[in-house]
């Protein structure tokens, strides 16, 4: 093959990088984003300022940062969640093209964007745009995930072709699950915030549902 031939087919979008260490290299940093969006969390939780605190005051304090710390377990247990779904949906992928990597980093940059959000449910969780916003957000999250996996899947395009297919219809149920569950929090939204926010503990359910259907 020409040099100007090899340019050509590295340059399209159908090329594929099939070697292990490539696809590692895309998991690897894929992790890192995980790794540095889950420890921002906790930043957004604050000792009392000594200056300004007596040791009658501590206490009292300390509680008042609970929403801070609500806010920080739920978004380390969402984030833990999608990035247990990546993990699952990559260990499926055997290869992957630009438009992937692409998909990927869009779904990255929601996982980067995460501490914000759960900054703002922090401190106005009690609000209903604050509610709306995560929900929203986290919504979108999912939706890029399932787009992500739908993509590799639709054909077998970056899997192996024998890959079973009701893993392909259980990877996408889970991932858009996530999604339904945070879009119908928004309309709970509208009956109190905090509904809303109760409402996503149904997330915890998704897998056993699931497993259900299989029997």
């Amino acid at each position: 093959m020409s040099h100007r031939a090899a340019r050509g087919s590295l340059s399209t979008n159908n090329y594929q990088l099939p070697t292990p260490t490539a696809l590692e290299r895309l998991v690897f940093f894929s992790d890192a984003i995980f790794a540095i969006a889950i420890t921002l969390l906790a930043l957004d939780i604050r000792v009392p300022d000594p200056a300004g605190t007596t040791a009658a005051e501590l206490p009292r304090q300390v509680l008042a940062l609970a929403p801070n710390i609500v806010s920080f377990a739920v978004s380390f247990l969402v984030i833990g969640s999608y990035w247990l779904a990546h993990h699952r949906i990559f260990h499926a992928i055997v290869r992957y093209d630009h438009r992937l990597l692409w998909l990927n980093l869009l779904f990255l940059l929601c996982i980067a964007f995460m501490p914000f959000p759960s900054a703002l449910l922090g401190r106005y969780g009690d609000t209903q745009f604050a509610v709306v916003f995560y929900a929203a957000f986290l919504a979108l999250t999912g939706a890029l995930l399932t787009g992500l996996w739908v993509y590799a899947a639709a054909g077998h395009r970056l899997v192996p072709r024998g890959l079973d297919r009701d893993l392909i219809r259980d990877n996408t149920v889970r991932t858009l699950a996530s999604s339904a569950i945070f879009l119908a929090s928004i309309g709970l939204s509208f009956v109190h915030p905090y509904a809303a926010e109760a409402s996503w503990l149904a997330i915890v359910l998704i897998r056993p549902v699931v497993a259900h259907l299989d029997e």
